[in-house]
């Protein structure tokens, strides 16, 4: 199911069951309703429903639009995903520049609990500091401890329209290529092993494969570090 929502995110609950069907499991559209839930996927929005926002939460404008990032920590941006394993599932947190595709930093958690997101930008933010953090508009991302940490180090909070498919474009294409160079390839056991291969995974995408956007010339390190 994720492996046909990852590829067709405007996939419905009809559509996947239907796939699965033609793949020969045995499952009704109720069951595959249940699970997208469950795992916070929905069909158009190519995001999980960690995104939707809460009225009380201080939401931000999108700054990004018609903006020419031509500079490392110019832009960060960071989303949460679900990373399935062979029994049940856990949450990833990646911070990411936006112009060499550099992954910051990047945490596995078992739930949606505060610390995994805070720890991540922690460690983001040694390293650097953006002039703008951008988010999607998700209780995860919008509540006042999280956007606290952002003003505390001067950053500019811009946040995805709602419904703004391609607003964080880049996190997206980075989650594309975890599951399918990573974690389709791979049934993680334990927590332990999925947090293991996917450092692994991070290293590799960071220091040695050369990025389609950046011309396959050069990896997102060497350009974060031109900077």
């Amino acid at each position: 199911m994720d492996e046909v929502y990852t590829k067709h995110p405007f996939y419905g609950s009809r559509r996947i069951a239907a796939w699965l069907k033609r793949e020969g499991h045995t499952i009704n559209r109720k069951r595959v309703s249940g699970l997208m839930k469950l795992t916070g996927i929905e069909a158009i929005y190519p995001k999980p429903r960690l995104s939707k926002p809460l009225k009380e939460h201080k939401k931000s404008p999108y700054l990004l639009r018609g903006l020419t990032i031509n500079r490392p920590d110019y832009v960060w941006a960071a989303d949460i995903t679900y990373i399935r394993m062979r029994s049940g599932f856990v949450y990833l947190v990646a911070i990411i520049d936006w112009y060499s595709r550099y992954v910051l930093s990047s945490e596995v958690s078992i739930t949606l609990e505060k610390e995994f997101r805070i720890s991540s930008l922690e460690r983001a933010l040694q390293r650097s500091k953006p002039e703008i953090f951008n988010t999607d508009q998700g209780v995860r991302f919008t509540n006042t401890e999280f956007t606290g940490h952002l003003k505390e180090n001067g950053l500019s909070i811009s946040m995805d329209g709602r419904g703004g498919a391609l607003d964080n474009i880049f996190v997206e294409r980075l989650w594309r290529s975890v599951k399918y160079e990573e974690v389709y390839i791979n049934d993680y056991d334990t927590v332990m092993d999925a947090v293991f291969k996917l450092s692994e995974y991070f290293d590799f995408y960071n220091n040695e494969r050369p990025h389609q956007s950046l011309g396959y010339h050069q990896t997102p390190f060497e350009v974060y570090s031109k900077k």
